[in-house]
């Protein structure tokens, strides 16, 4: 495409967005002037894309440990600080250090075909190319059987992952096979995953003993296929091995290998993986600031962890989330400049390896805690927030409503709250506050295929991206960020009776964790 046709497209694709978002708040709304100017500044100019295409496409993924990391804390703070926001990196522990390269696998024999693979975080380098057999796991049912074959395996590559017979959605089926036809195909896919499951568990291993074993009984590289059941779509985890790769290979290839190897064809495959084993890193969060100017010790926090895992850009994990952030305290620091309340913004590291940078927080700074007003945390993806809820604080119906009302309608009224409801017991930062008795609240977003497409995933790019969606966000979280900030009352953090269980327990409040604070710790 020529480059004034796109630059016309771009702006006629700007324009567009412009009259879709301007759209969706009426002009005749009366809002408050501070509320308006947070509208107005993010319909005619947002950052959003900006900082998208340079946090993702410039540094990308942000693995816990990589120098990409790193550069993520860095170029969130001083993002911030050309805001004339105070911002620094505040360390919360360490981890092992590791920077990805290059993978390439190709079927070499029985004929030659390029294969869609990636090596997992933290997987050790081939240093060179090798070329070995692929094999399947044995067709066994005890841990002496499966032992006796071990041996056997050495010096090959081991398929681990469990053969997926069919590779279309669960979405495709229903919609064109007869009823007749699901019913058959949905329980020969339930009865062959737990078929898998129970072959694992007899032959006397799990996902982290198996590779141990396999590395130590000599097996050249280990290949997996995690596949979410959208086609194309792999989830990226970390590598299970200390001197052996361990990679994903797409669920098409994975199957062509396995069913050439079952067949006896004695499939042949080139792995190149590099990467660079680096030495033990620094764990940051970035934590910017904005002082209150009648009550600086009580704190309004903008929540979303930095960190991804690196399969793809980590764009709607959490990506989105960051962006929201950043953009939310920039418009606060433009247009709310005499802030009541302390805002700080908190970008936190290892949220994947479990709530790590903002346990660490809240860990490190009980003077913070004692005084947060409210916690606003993002997380799952692109969508427009759908979902508020009180997290077990008796009186967050009060407070949350208050501030929701100074929302814009179009966006309040895409938002269904429940409270007093539950308290958050982990799957993202906003719980790390909960379990502190500290009002954490979890901006819940239409998923747009997020568990299914994104979240983990080989896929989760920049082009996932719904901007507009994103806007919305923003003014919801300047909106309750400033009515926080200018409530005249303290939020009260009298916590609900939990309801019992199903064998008649009493339901506990979460408890508060220490952070991992080393990958050593870390299983």
């Amino acid at each position: 495409m020529k480059k004034q046709t796109f630059l016309s497209f771009s702006v006629l694709l700007l324009a567009t967005q412009l009259s879709f978002t301007s759209a969706q708040v009426k002009q005749d709304e009366q809002l408050n002037p501070i509320v308006q100017n947070f509208v107005t500044e993010v319909q005619n100019n947002s950052q959003l894309e900006v900082m998208a295409h340079q946090l993702l496409d410039g540094i990308g993924p942000r693995l816990i440990g990589t120098p990409e990391m790193l550069a993520a804390n860095k170029w969130t703070a001083e993002k911030m600080k050309s805001w004339g926001v105070e911002a620094e990196l505040q360390q919360f522990g360490t981890w092992k250090g590791w920077q990805r390269g290059t993978t390439h696998v190709d079927m070499v024999y029985p004929r030659v075909k390029s294969l869609v693979a990636t090596q997992l975080a933290w997987s050790p380098t081939t240093k060179k190319p090798i070329e070995v057999e692929v094999v399947t796991l044995p067709n066994v049912s005890t841990k002496a059987e499966f032992d006796r074959w071990l041996p056997t395996a050495k010096g090959k590559i081991v398929l681990m992952a469990q053969y997926q017979n069919i590779g279309r959605s669960d979405e495709q089926i229903k919609e064109f096979a007869t009823p007749e036809l699901y019913e058959k195909l949905k329980a020969e896919k339930a009865k062959a995953g737990k078929d898998f499951r129970e072959f694992v568990k007899n032959i006397g291993y799990d996902n982290t003993t198996l590779p141990e074993a396999l590395e130590k009984a000599g097996v050249a590289g280990i290949a997996l296929s995690n596949w979410t059941g959208i086609m194309g779509a792999n989830r990226i985890f970390g590598a299970k091995t200390q001197k052996i790769p361990m990679f994903d290979i797409e669920l098409e290839d994975y199957g062509m290998l396995y069913r050439l190897a079952e067949s006896g064809a004695k499939p042949r495959i080139e792995v190149d993986t590099q990467s660079k084993v680096l030495p033990e890193a620094p764990s940051f969060n970035t934590v910017g600031i904005i002082k209150g100017k009648e009550k600086p010790e009580e704190y309004v926090i903008l929540s979303a962890h930095l960190d991804s895992w690196d399969g793809a850009q980590g764009a709607t994990d959490n990506g989105t989330g960051v962006i929201t952030m950043l953009e939310t305290i920039r418009i606060l620091k433009k247009y709310y400049p005499n802030n009541k309340r302390t805002i700080i913004v908190g970008l936190w590291g290892s949220e994947e390896q479990g709530l790590n940078g903002s346990r660490g927080f809240v860990s490190d700074h009980p003077e913070i805690m004692k005084g947060v007003q409210a916690v606003f945390n993002q997380d799952n993806g692109t969508g427009r927030v759908v979902e508020i809820s009180g997290q077990g604080f008796v009186n967050s119906y009060d407070y949350i409503g208050r501030w929701l009302s100074a929302a814009p309608k179009s966006v309040r009224d895409q938002i269904k709250t429940s409270f007093p409801g539950m308290p958050g017991g982990g799957g993202s930062d906003h719980a790390s506050f909960v379990a502190a008795g500290v009002p954490g609240f979890s901006l819940s977003s239409l998923n747009w295929g997020y568990f299914g497409t994104t979240w983990h995933t080989t896929k989760d790019t920049y082009d996932k991206i719904v901007f507009d969606e994103v806007k919305n966000n923003v003014i919801l979280t300047a909106t309750l960020a400033y009515m926080a900030s200018e409530d005249p009352e303290f939020t009260n953090r009298e916590k609900r009776v939990l309801p019992t269980n199903e064998k008649g327990e009493t339901v506990q409040w979460p408890e508060q964790k220490e952070p991992i604070r080393s990958s050593k710790d870390f299983k």
